[in-house]
């Protein structure tokens, strides 16, 4: 690991000001300090945030909440608004990582979170999204749990986070300070497709720190999080969904959002699948044709074609537990 120089910030204002190039945010540094050692980061400068008045979760007027960007995730997990109103938030955090991280873990580093594509992780190997212009190895080689929709020939890389899958299905607002002032980004959004620029993950600006992020009251309906992957646990989602569902006396579907995780370099807010379903007839014929609209998008590659049906089954099985 490098050296590097470290300071703390006593507020919002001052970290932004003690960003330069060279310098990135520490805060719980569950994926910053693995990336450090790897040498896939290397620092000049970390400021650490961690310590910022940023640990509450409150309400806001209107009926949603605020979650401030240092709560650490097992704290979010628990909390007793988070886990009656907003549940499937609630189950996306506790399918992430183990207890051990989940305790260090914080909601801004969670959203902020690199891709685990072994290319990236491997300073021995090309990577656009590390070294622009040097290729994407993973789409002749090893590419079984990487992106199915929204890929570029420049990256196939996932976005990890359970979380922001749940942030994205419930139109999250991400709040963020910098050298430019304040600003709201909207949940889609805040992520950003690889195109030819994979190095960027989202869209922040250099030196934006995120502070915290407002969910609007939940809508109505029945909901869940369902990850699928490899093992139990401290695994990262083949597939994953957040789901919303409900349904009026006449069986219709009156509200739906659906968000996967495990298939693209973002939260995939499945847009095309929530507007096939609302307003139809609630059924199993309903549910295939919503994850076929979403799917048509798909592309595959050679060894992770199975999850364009993992995808598929997962939407379906999901729509149908969620119903009454």
């Amino acid at each position: 690991m490098r050296p590097f120089d470290y300071v703390r910030a006593g507020d919002g204002r001052q970290a932004v000001g003690l960003h330069e190039p060279g310098t990135m945010y520490l805060a719980g540094g569950t994926n910053l300090v693995d990336l450090m050692r790897l040498g896939v980061a290397e620092p000049d400068r970390l400021v650490d945030v961690g310590r910022l008045p940023y640990d509450r979760i409150e309400p806001v007027p209107g009926g949603g909440v605020r979650i401030g960007a240092t709560v650490r995730n097992s704290d979010l997990a628990a909390h007793p608004d988070i886990r009656r109103r907003y549940p499937m938030l609630a189950r996306a955090v506790l399918s992430g990582a183990s207890g051990q991280v989940r305790n260090m873990a914080t909601v801004g580093g969670n959203l902020l979170q690199r891709t685990r594509c072994g290319y990236f992780q491997d300073i021995s190997k090309p990577c656009n999204k590390r070294a622009p212009g040097t290729g994407c190895p993973a789409i002749p080689g090893e590419h079984h749990n990487l992106a199915i929709i929204g890929h570029s020939d420049s990256c196939v890389a996932t976005h990890p986070s359970d979380m922001a899958v749940a942030l994205t299905a419930l139109d999250a607002r991400v709040h963020v300070t910098g050298p430019g002032g304040d600003r709201v980004v909207p949940m889609p959004g805040l992520h950003r497709l690889p195109g030819t620029d994979p190095q960027r993950d989202t869209v922040l600006e250099p030196g934006e720190l995120i502070t915290t992020v407002e969910l609007p009251a939940p809508p109505v309906g029945r909901s869940t999080y369902r990850k699928v992957r490899e093992r139990a646990s401290f695994a990262f989602a083949l597939v994953s969904i957040a789901a919303l569902l409900d349904i009026d006396s006449d069986g219709i579907v009156r509200e739906c959002r659906l968000a996967l995780g495990g298939v693209a370099h973002v939260p995939w807010r499945a847009a095309r699948a929530e507007d096939a379903l609302i307003g139809s007839v609630a059924g199993e014929e309903a549910y295939a044709a919503a994850a076929d609209a979403e799917l048509a998008l798909a592309r595959p590659l050679p060894r992770n074609a199975y999850k364009v049906a993992l995808a598929r089954n997962l939407i379906t099985s999901t729509l149908r537990e969620l119903a009454p």
